[in-house]
């Protein structure tokens, strides 16, 4: 492991205040891997066996029932899944694929649940961390619920338009994953894109261009309350 990929989990704030001697005995028995585009990292009702950590790559997080599939999430570096099935030590309820090539740290779940009993300031941020999840579930459900296809859209072409700096959104999934991670249709998305085209949304194959902040922005109504700019 490069030493600044040891830095970047450091700053972590799951492990930024816990002992040196709790995260360097972590790293130590860590395996890190490099897996291509499309591989299965976890499955759904298999054993949390290791806490891992986006360091590079995208990671998409899916739950399947009866036939069907959705997208849950998306896991971007530097970050970690699944605490909450590490530390109950009970099986995934998601499953994980990589979105592209990626570089994963797998830290052995039961050494994580050995260093929290032992360091006070890591169990501190692990009660964070799942608080903050917590929270970002009511919103997602506030997302879901209180919004309308293009808004949810709007929404999150907004957010990753601001991150980018430039009012341009480069797509790292497939139009279909991003419609399930949205809560629709690949259909319903073509229309929801089609309704944003008057408010200067403009579609380039997996290139989105904003070209009025302003207008999305109005359109959109961000809230704190339910949005989550920590994407």
């Amino acid at each position: 492991m490069q030493p600044d990929d040891v830095d970047a989990i450091r700053n972590l704030p799951l492990f930024r205040d816990c002992t040196s001697e709790t995260f360097e005995a972590l790293i130590k028995i860590s395996f890190l891997q490099r897996f291509p585009q499309g591989v299965l990292l976890i499955s759904e009702n298999d054993p949390a066996d290791f806490l891992h950590v986006v360091l590079e790559g995208m990671v998409e997080m899916f739950g399947s029932s009866g036939g069907r599939e959705t997208t849950l999430s998306f896991v971007r570096p530097v970050s970690t899944f699944i605490l909450a099935a590490v530390l109950k030590d009970q099986v995934y309820l998601q499953s994980a694929r990589t979105l592209a090539r990626s570089r994963i740290l797998m830290i052995p779940a039961q050494s994580v649940r050995q260093a929290m009993q032992q360091d006070q300031a890591f169990m501190l941020s692990i009660v964070s961390e799942l608080a903050t999840g917590y929270r970002r579930v009511v919103k997602e459900l506030k997302n879901q619920k209180l919004r309308t296809s293009s808004e949810r859209l709007a929404n999150w072409l907004l957010a990753h338009g601001r991150l980018s700096g430039d009012g341009t959104v480069r797509l790292g999934m497939e139009k279909r994953v991003l419609a399930s991670r949205l809560g629709m249709t690949p259909e319903n998305l073509s229309r929801a894109f089609s309704a944003l085209r008057d408010i200067g949304v403009r579609v380039e194959g997996n290139t989105i261009r904003l070209e009025d902040m302003n207008a999305l922005t109005d359109f959109s109504q961000p809230n704190p309350l339910i949005d989550d700019w920590n994407i």
